[in-house]
């Protein structure tokens, strides 16, 4: 379990959708996080890769308790970007948390390597507690855009049975959710304005 000065961690973030069925399997909380020094060419989510004075600032605690207030109605948790793991700390006691207090499960979709995080201590504890990693670089000459995973070079990395990749397959390749104050978002694998 995490303690409580990884609970006070900063966690950087781009986004948080609560409810979305185009992330990963069942109805899931969305978790973008800002920063990304990766920059695949033709990245779907450009916007999220400043690291300087862009994003939110949360702590891990208030994130983890914002998503067990809503553990009823989600099955579990997906973390995307930005990249995830270029914030390992505040990543490892989000999933150590969820992990300890709860049944959701958590998806990490990120642009390292399952080799460049199994050597880096950090990362590796990062996705400790995740149910599945999609690891691997956006390849805009590999485009695949189905499966949550945007180029077919990307990996799935099960570190639990919970899913398949039939349950992978049938998630929806587009949503469009609009919110109370009228603000729309585009998310999944083939939402308009670039490639993921």
């Amino acid at each position: 379990m995490a303690g409580v000065s990884d609970l006070d961690t900063p966690w950087y973030l781009h986004a948080v959708l609560p409810r979305s069925a185009a992330n990963g399997p069942g109805i899931r909380r969305v978790i973008w996080s800002q920063g990304c020094a990766l920059s695949c060419p033709g990245c779907f989510n450009p916007e999220t890769h400043p690291t300087a004075g862009a994003g939110l600032v949360r702590t891990v605690g208030d994130v983890v308790g914002e998503t067990l207030a809503d553990a009823t109605r989600i099955e579990g948790v997906t973390l995307t970007g930005g990249e995830p793991l270029e914030q390992p700390v505040a990543v490892a006691a989000f999933c150590a948390e969820l992990r300890a207090h709860s049944g959701l499960s958590v998806i990490v979709l990120t642009g390292f390597t399952r080799r460049e995080i199994e050597q880096d201590p950090a990362r590796s504890a990062a996705v400790a507690d995740a149910d599945l990693v999609i690891a691997g670089r956006y390849n805009r000459q590999l485009p695949l855009a189905r499966g949550l995973r945007g180029s077919s070079n990307k990996e799935y990395w099960a570190r639990t049975d919970r899913y398949t990749a039939e349950d992978l397959a049938a998630v929806p390749e587009l949503e469009i959710t609009i919110a109370d104050d009228a603000t729309v978002t585009f998310t999944g694998m083939h939402a308009p304005g670039g490639e993921f």
